[in-house]
């Protein structure tokens, strides 16, 4: 392998690893990342995930390189290829959960095999203890298809056999449920083989064992031995047949073994208020790490550890950082364990963190930044005209008869993900609540139910993802969180329930742990706390991302992962002003246009975002849509006419440039794309269809409509309106991409690109965004290069974009400390379009870079497209530099040179060859 080099954090690439893109295939095109100036490739996680994963996120085996994306080999392979072109890695890592259920967790089915016996069971962050006696000692599993009793009736319950490894599982589909060795005696006893009934006696031997685990071992190797012989295989099989639940006799069998494991089988649809073990979110597959125990630790993370020491990884992201129990504490002992591993060197780590309105991430984590979402907000921001606001509410009101703003809509979302998915983690808080109150004579007759509509108010109104309560109390900068959400629960209870949220107030960080001597009552508290937090982290995830924002269509744009959606618009200054602010505090924070969670592609919502400038132009078009829509209707059913505005505004953010409304093949292809989202989307807003209760014959109203629309002759009136109206924004939101693109890659921060998205991105939620980029394709146009007049022309094609990333991380790689720690520099514009320009210099020593790119200029720039000379629009409008002396001489990013004269550029000098531009000085 290449020897070790500290490659500089320049720029970082995005890539999703699964069976079908593998480790070797990203090997492949390292050459072309180079060439277009990646610095890092960015990697999903690579630690073996569920078989058939297309994210790796449901991680199985933290020890292991994944074998289906080729493995440590093909780890090495990618590595030694990234240091032949002077780059490094950045490896994503899963802290906070894994994947379970099924039967590939082996941790998990040890767990589930021995209880609270197994080294594992402090792995899994587990509640045993319960009021349930159905539920004390025992873990729930909520995986049947139905109910219990139904699914072991029906039969979909099988007590089966493993000769391989000697053990006994109920099986249930994909479902693997280990029956604990200590039971292996009942189920070989009855067998008639001598050798099998002496083996039996055994494992009875185990319920008096002081190691049952590490005896069982030994006697399950004896076990898979012996069944190799086919009379011993054949009698166990035999044996089998008497828990087949089809029958009374073999259903009591059955269910008085199950009732004797550590864990008790439920349908799916108790996990809601049941389960007793934190998720991701609400999902069942994925359990909670108790990653705050340095056994846990260093289990989940030695093989990370290990290829760090190596060399093999360069940088870390750290996914879900707020479902941590102490996210602060974490990133600390992380930054400690590495610097040992890495002495003497900057070893980058980033976490994905989703920062509310005006939050700011804490300064004393030892970490670089986040990974950007952030800043998609502020760019979208500065794209959208505030004049739109109003017009485009009043319009989704109009014709939805829906909340015309986000807040509230939000705040429903969030009271009825409280109440259904997320219900049985509402309950343990509010329990965790009621043992504090409890263990204090002065609050101990405050009630359940009080507490648990006083937490449900406080949660709802939390403005943020979480607060981070420590030993010393809430943070100084969560203080105003806290009353913001305190204000907002005094509004929703009745007096009476007003002093249970001065206790809150008090118990959640006003009152400091670490003041109660060591003990229970200090557990009990701290235990509160940590509880309250990973509570308002998937609240606010489940209710604004997977919720609110499929509900609220006033503009898609303004609905994104990390977003303030309640604020529409923001100014020049504002952005200025994020911008020194990141400088000073993470210089090296990531800076994302586009992710893997991502709602829309970039360029989508920069398209989007073309109708705030005109507003009244699109309501216009949505009167007439409407009409020429009511024949593709079946019936009334569907779509709602909430449901039917999102998905015009869908497709006039993710049209296909090269797309005709007559071409069938094309728009086949499309409207596979279009239903996958559509179906989601549905799903995910919870009001005529949900996952957990699917409406199908909406869901078939809404698949009709959208068949008939883009597939079938009565809709190619509609399909050709639609597609005009792309036509008349396309071009307008593509240059808000490019400016977009050029502000990730010179305002202060590292760019991060998204696989795929160095061409036009129109791309969907998942799994739209995940599908397979045309690498080939992208690496010839980076062959072809094209002039300036060219790619204007042919601008649909997306070459331009990517040119503009080739060349701008060049000149990053050329003045490496101009970009990374460089002065940022707000430049005033004057003259008739000076609204319509954000300018600003980086300066670092006498070098000096300015760049400039319009805004909001739809309605400025309509009668042009990309491929038009409109310098004539910018002639009467400056640039005002800082600088001193004149006569400067400034290079663009093609090669044209601008003196300036009198410290003013000419927005027209510097838009003459390219529709925005970075200018450096010579």
């Amino acid at each position: 392998m290449t020897p070790r080099t500290c490659t500089a954090l320049r720029a970082t690439m995005r890539l999703q690893f699964y069976p079908g893109f593998t480790l070797d295939d990203a090997c492949r095109q390292v050459p072309y990342f180079a060439r277009l100036g990646i610095s890092h490739v960015y990697a999903s996680p690579l630690l073996t995930a569920r078989e058939g994963s297309l994210h790796g996120y449901d991680v199985v085996d933290p020890t292991r390189v994944s074998p289906a994306l080729g493995g440590e080999p093909a780890l090495r392979r990618l590595v030694a290829g990234l240091r032949a072109h002077g780059m490094s890695l950045i490896l994503d890592i899963v802290s906070n959960h894994m994947a379970v259920g099924g039967a590939d967790n082996p941790w998990w089915q040890d767990l589930l095999a021995w209880g609270r016996s197994s080294p594992y069971a402090e792995f899994f962050d587990i509640k045993w203890h319960s009021s349930d006696p159905l539920l004390e000692g025992q873990l729930l599993l909520p995986f049947l298809a139905n109910d219990y009793a139904a699914t072991l009736q029906d039969g979909s319950v099988r007590l089966r056999y493993n000769p391989d490894a000697g053990d006994f599982h109920a099986e249930h589909g994909s479902h693997h449920f280990p029956i604990c060795p200590r039971d292996y005696g009942k189920l070989l006893s009855g067998s008639g083989q001598p050798a099998l009934h002496a083996l039996a006696a055994r494992f009875e031997g185990l319920q008096g064992s002081h190691d049952p685990r590490h005896h069982a071992q030994a006697l399950q190797a004896e076990l898979a031995h012996l069944t190799q012989a086919p009379s011993c295989r054949q009698a166990i099989e035999q044996q089998l047949l008497q828990y087949d639940a089809r029958g009374a006799a073999g259903f009591e069998r059955l269910h008085q073994l199950l009732e004797r494991q550590s864990y008790r089988l439920a349908s799916w649809r108790t996990a809601a208020d049941d389960i007793n073990w934190r998720r991701f979110f609400d999902v069942n597959e994925l359990a909670g790490l108790r990653v705050e125990r340095p056994t846990v630790f260093e289990a989940t993370h030695g093989k990370i550890f290990q290829l760090i020491a190596e060399g093999l990884v360069d940088g870390l992201r750290i996914d879900h950082i707020d479902g941590l129990a102490d996210p602060r504490g974490y990133c600390r002992k992380l930054r400690r364990r590495i610097e040992r591993l890495v002495p003497g060197r900057h070893f980058p780590i980033h976490v994905e963190k989703i920062l509310g309105l005006d939050e700011q991430l804490p300064g004393d984590w030892w970490v670089d930044g986040t990974t950007g979402y952030e800043f998609m907000d502020q760019v979208s921001l500065l794209q959208h005209d505030p004049q739109g606001a109003q017009p485009l509410a009043d319009l989704w009101a109009a014709h939805s008869h829906r909340i015309g703003e986000f807040k509230p809509e939000a705040l429903l979302a969030r009271q009825q993900i409280l109440n259904g998915s997320l219900a049985g983690d509402t309950e343990r808080v509010a329990r965790a609540l009621m043992d504090v109150a409890r263990d204090d004579l002065m609050s101990r007759d405050l009630t359940l139910g009080a507490i648990r509509r006083a937490l449900k108010a406080l949660v709802i109104h939390f403005p943020v993802y979480r607060t981070y309560i420590s030993a010393a109390g809430r943070r100084p900068a969560d203080e105003a969180v806290f009353q913001q959400a305190l204000q907002g629960a005094h509004s929703d209870l009745n007096e009476s329930d007003w002093p249970v949220l001065d206790y809150l107030e008090r118990w959640l960080g006003t009152e400091r742990w670490r003041s109660r001597l060591p003990g229970r009552s200090r557990k009990l508290l701290r235990h509160a706390c940590v509880r309250f937090q990973q509570l308002t982290s998937p609240t606010a995830a489940k209710a604004v991302e997977d919720t609110a924002f499929y509900r609220y269509g006033v503009l898609l744009s303004r609905n994104d992962v990390g977003f303030s959606t309640e604020r529409f618009s923001a100014t020049p200054e504002a952005f200025h002003q994020a911008c020194q602010q990141r400088l000073e505090h993470f210089p090296d924070n990531l800076l994302a246009t586009a992710t893997h969670d991502h709602k829309r592609g970039e360029d989508c919502r920069a398209r989007l975002a073309v109708l705030s400038e005109r507003s009244i132009w699109y309501a216009h078009c949505v009167q007439a849509w409407r009409a020429l829509a009511v024949p593709l209707r079946t019936d009334t059913s569907g779509p709602t006419p909430g449901d039917e505005l999102i998905l015009y505004q869908t497709l006039l953010g993710t049209w296909p440039l090269e797309l005709r409304p007559d071409d069938a093949e094309g728009l086949q292809r499309y409207y596979e794309r279009l239903w996958l989202w559509q179906l989601k989307a549905l799903r995910e807003a919870k009001l005529e269809t949900a996952w957990a209760a699917p409406n199908e014959p909406y869901e078939h109203a809404v698949e009709t409509f959208l068949q008939r629309l883009l597939l079938q002759t009565d809709g190619l009136v509609l399909r050709t309106a639609v597609h005009k109206a792309c036509e008349s924004i396309a071009s307008a939101g593509a240059l808000n991409g490019l400016s977009q693109c050029l502000l990730k890659m010179t305002t202060p921060g590292v760019p991060d690109f998204y696989q795929g998205s160095e061409l036009w991105d129109l791309s969907l939620v998942d799994p739209d965004n995940r599908r397979a980029v045309d690498f080939d394709q992208r690496q010839a146009m980076l062959d072809s290069p094209r002039s300036a007049p060219q790619m204007l022309a042919e601008w649909r094609s997306g070459a331009i974009k990517q040119a503009l990333i080739a060349r701008t991380l060049k000149c990053r790689a050329e003045h490496p400390e101009l970009f990374s720690r460089g002065r940022y520099l707000p430049l005033k514009v004057t003259g008739p379009h000076a609204d319509q320009v954000l300018a600003f210099a980086r300066q670092s020593g006498d070098q000096y870079a300015v760049i400039a790119v319009p805004r909001l200029t739809a309605n400025t720039t309509q009668n042009h497209t990309l491929g038009e000379n409109n310098q004539s629009i910018w002639i009467d409008t400056v640039i005002e530099l800082p600088f001193a002396g004149s006569g400067d001489t400034l290079k663009g990013l093609l090669g044209d040179t601008t003196v300036i004269k009198k410290k003013g550029l000419r927005v027209c000098d510097a838009f003459d060859t390219l529709p925005v531009n970075l200018l450096i000085s010579i």
